[in-house]
């Protein structure tokens, strides 16, 4: 029976613990999860502690860790086999020790999967075209987070302090990249995209993304958004026809575009050195700082640890759902979704 397997689920969107954390269509596909057969040999691999893991779950983190590929392409062993005989790819102790914490979550076998792929599948990483957006944090850091989002989308503005964070705990190793996706459903995420694009023109764009962000409850129609422009101190004029100019509504429109080829399907969407921080699989209470620390480690070769700042603030307190309305504009027709590729699994 293949490792591998193309499975739906139903995620549920929860705002308190900021697990999924997204603007999207509520419709998905459904799916389940079938058990590995057969007693596979208890796996001791040196570095990886599976002491907390009950019987069963030691049987299954042995499974994945003999079945699932290293996550080098020029190393056709399972991980197991990899950190046995000390093969050249460094990724495989981290996958290993991956996997330990997911099957301790408790996490289906299909979530797991989807999740290695996601993180250490080599065919994974997307080439991300930065252009000009805007960015913040040296150009030189070893981790680059892009991010797709839409201003009045609540799950963005929940993420924004967040994504800021990092730039504090991990300073000049981190650089954050903005880019626009206004969801049609929300009604003047349209024209806040176009104003975050037009304050940048003067050389404010993070002062105005991070106002927008500050008013999204209090509503961002344009009489709101030209006096946010006053309060950030931009040329009034200069703003307004910008705001209206086709240059910043084609700039809008390449971040849509080049998000919907990446098939783009709720926001935030956030993309780290090229791997999709998908967050129907990745939480970004307990793995965002440690896919940081592991970039930073693979590119640099050195360990860091997050230094302490101050608390996330501007999490949305309620845990329902967000409506309907919410959900992301149907793929663009003409353009076929591609089916995921899935990493190869040992013989």
């Amino acid at each position: 029976m293949p490792l591998w397997r193309s499975v739906g689920s139903t995620v549920a969107i929860s705002l308190v613990n900021l697990n999924v954390a997204t603007c999207r269509s509520p419709a998905q596909e459904g799916g389940g999860d079938t058990a590995p057969k057969g007693e596979p040999q208890i796996e001791k691999l040196a570095g990886v502690d599976t002491s907390s893991l009950t019987p069963r779950e030691q049987r299954d983190w042995s499974t994945y860790v003999t079945e699932l590929l290293a996550p080098c392409s020029d190393q056709p062993v399972s991980i197991a086999q990899c950190i046995k005989e000390s093969r050249p790819c460094s990724p495989c102790l981290p996958a290993a020790r991956f996997l330990v914490q997911r099957v301790t979550r408790g996490s289906a076998r299909s979530q797991i999967e989807t999740a290695f792929r996601l993180r250490f599948a080599p065919d994974h990483v997307k080439n991300i075209d930065e252009a000009d957006s805007p960015s913040n944090g040296p150009k030189g850091a070893p981790v680059v987070i892009v991010e797709w989002a839409d201003f009045e989308c609540p799950f963005c503005g929940a993420a924004s302090p967040v994504l800021d964070k990092l730039l504090l705990q991990y300073p000049g190793s981190v650089r954050l990249v903005f880019k626009n996706y206004p969801l049609a459903a929300h009604e003047h995420s349209e024209i806040a995209a176009r104003a975050a694009v037009a304050a940048g023109k003067q050389g404010k764009f993070w002062e105005m993304h991070h106002a927008l962000f500050a008013n999204q409850q209090a509503g961002l129609d344009r009489n709101a958004i030209v006096r946010l422009s006053g309060e950030i101190r931009l040329d009034e004029k200069k703003f307004v026809a910008d705001l209206d100019s086709e240059a910043v509504a084609d700039a809008v429109n390449r971040d849509r575009k080049q998000a919907e080829k990446l098939e783009l399907r709720g926001t935030p969407m956030i993309y780290i050195n090229g791997r999709h921080f998908e967050l129907e699989h990745f939480n970004r209470v307990e793995d965002l700082n440690d896919w940081v620390e592991y970039e930073i480690e693979q590119r640099t070769g050195q360990k860091v640890v997050a230094k302490k700042v101050a608390g996330v603030e501007g999490a949305p307190s309620s845990s329902a759902a967000p409506p309907a309305s919410d959900a992301v504009p149907p793929k663009p027709s003409g353009a076929a979704p591609s089916a995921p590729s899935a990493p190869a699994k040992k013989p």
